[in-house]
């Protein structure tokens, strides 16, 4: 029996996927999920020590049993759609995705690489595309399921050095909103967490100076928590959120 379950944990017997499960807001959301008693595989783009690190600290916790990663680059189509036929011969159903995995490569306009355009575009974006499509005949099947996207202020806001980044944001919203009205007959609903400055190494590269300038924009005073962005997400993969459907969440302490 494990000990570090609620005694009433909302997702057992449910199963879920992660992408970008293994830093920042991914692996809050993936460390919620488990300890509300969900399967999960938890997909990374290769950052190994950060995988032993959540692997180590779900044993530790009990959750260990549950949890499964995988390093898989959700930009590769062709990747996503072998795992995903793989995966079905695992699993008949799937109750959850939650689409985290995000990179940066911020530049001005006028001296960003094509490559790094691209690069960010395709993990951002097409990441999303990728692994909602493949994820669908689990949903469709079972009619049901809850597909989260992990999306960003900057995609109406647009900060200068951002646009590649803004325009992939600006993109997963306009992904949602037409997955959402696609499948929602199917009782699977697609919606965005939108959080704004938090505390996760995404801030990384950025100044003293910056990091300052940014947290007198939010009202509240202060960065979010990954702990807080992951408590919106578990209540939209909830069964309380049936009828919240192509909705943007914004946690961002008022930006």
């Amino acid at each position: 029996m494990n000990q570090h379950l609620p005694s009433n944990p909302q997702f057992t017997g449910k199963q879920a996927l992660v992408t970008g499960a293994t830093r920042g807001i991914g692996r809050a959301v993936t460390l919620a999920l488990l300890a509300e008693g969900a399967q999960i595989v938890g997909l990374y783009g290769g950052n190994q020590a950060a995988a032993s690190a959540l692997a180590a600290e779900a044993d530790a916790l009990g959750h260990g049993s549950r949890l499964r990663l995988q390093q898989l680059d959700v930009s590769d189509y062709q990747a996503v759609s072998a795992f995903f036929a793989a995966l079905e011969t695992e699993w008949d159903t799937l109750d959850i995705l939650v689409n985290s995995a995000g990179i940066r490569r911020d530049a001005l306009v006028a001296m960003l690489k094509e490559e790094d355009w691209h690069r960010v575009l395709d993990v951002n974006l097409s990441g999303c595309f990728n692994t909602s499509k493949a994820a669908l005949p689990l949903m469709l099947k079972q009619k049901y399921g809850r597909i989260i996207f992990i999306t960003s202020p900057m995609g109406h806001l647009g900060f200068p050095g951002q646009a590649n980044y803004a325009a992939s944001k600006a993109g997963q919203i306009g992904l949602m909103k037409s997955l959402s009205k696609e499948v929602a007959k199917r009782r699977i609903t697609v919606n965005c967490v939108s959080p704004g400055f938090i505390d996760t190494d995404f801030l990384t590269g950025l100044s003293d100076e910056q990091l300052k300038h940014y947290k007198k924009m939010v009202p509240a005073g202060r960065f979010g928590t990954a702990a807080e962005v992951a408590d919106a997400v578990l209540f939209l993969a909830g069964e309380r959120a049936a009828y919240i459907n192509g909705a943007v969440l914004e946690i961002t302490g008022g930006l």
